[in-house]
């Protein structure tokens, strides 16, 4: 599942701590230590680590610039497995305040990254749908989102074969938050010309095109943004919302009732 790619073993000390620490892991030990100078190669030996106990991680930082040199890193290392980054998507925020003696109410302001939105709706797909991630985040991660099931149940799959009407597709789509247009698309959109649909997740760089013929889906393309050539072929595809905050319908029908 994950495989560490380098050109490098580990060296020194490193092997020893290695050991150590997967042997206090497996022994359901909760709190193991990595002590070492910078440039001792702690990320390496916790890369190892991760490949040799083969189970998704999450590692967290206390600030956004060291969790995008450690992402970085697990990147290089690990390019066939889902390194994912999540960090709050503010560049700016100033929160609403009151002051009394002025008897001023100060709206909140902030500024959105939707760079950064795109890296969180990514390491939410690939935690709900993949089980080879690592996840590099800051505190920002201990905000809850939805429970992980309701993300996992409110989603289409599409796969070449499959008998799918392409209206139907989009009308599960839109339920999902997911914006109709006959014009350019953005992320978080979805375009029907005839018998191609197009959609372009917010976790992604690049649109689906999904191409149907007289039994259903016939191919499926993964394509530039701009001049939509196509970059890829699959045969599958999980679209997750467009919109982190989904309710299930069961909770919708009792709101609707509660109401």
């Amino acid at each position: 599942m994950f495989v560490l790619k380098s050109d490098y073993g580990t060296a020194g000390d490193q092997e020893q701590a290695i050991q150590e620490l997967i042997k206090q892991i497996n022994e359901g030990q909760e709190r193991c230590v990595l002590m070492g100078v910078t440039g001792s190669g702690k990320t390496f030996a916790m890369a190892n680590i991760i490949e040799r106990l083969q189970i998704p991680t999450l590692i967290l930082s206390h600030n956004k610039t060291l969790a995008r040199q450690l992402w970085q890193e697990m990147s290089e290392l690990f390019p066939e497995n889902a390194v994912e980054y999540f960090v709050s998507y503010y560049d700016y925020y100033q929160p609403e305040a009151y002051l009394p003696g002025r008897d001023m109410y100060i709206d909140k302001e902030l500024q959105m990254n939707e760079r950064i939105e795109q890296e969180r709706f990514s390491t939410v797909a690939s935690l709900v749908s993949r089980p080879d991630v690592i996840a590099v985040g800051t505190v920002s991660v201990i905000y809850g989102l939805n429970p992980p099931e309701v993300f996992q149940q409110s989603h289409v799959r599409l796969s070449v074969g499959q008998e799918a009407d392409p209206q139907d597709i989009v009308r599960e789509l839109v339920g999902l938050q997911y914006r109709r247009t006959t014009g350019e698309i953005v992320r978080g959109d979805v375009r029907l010309r005839g018998e191609v649909l197009d959609i372009w997740m917010p976790s992604r760089d690049d649109p689906i095109r999904i191409k149907f013929g007289w039994d259903g889906i016939e191919r499926i393309q993964v394509c530039e943004a701009i001049s939509w050539e196509p970059l890829d072929e699959i045969e599958e595809a999980w679209i997750h919302p467009r919109q982190f905050y989904m309710t299930s319908e069961d909770k919708f029908g009792k709101a609707i009732e509660d109401i």
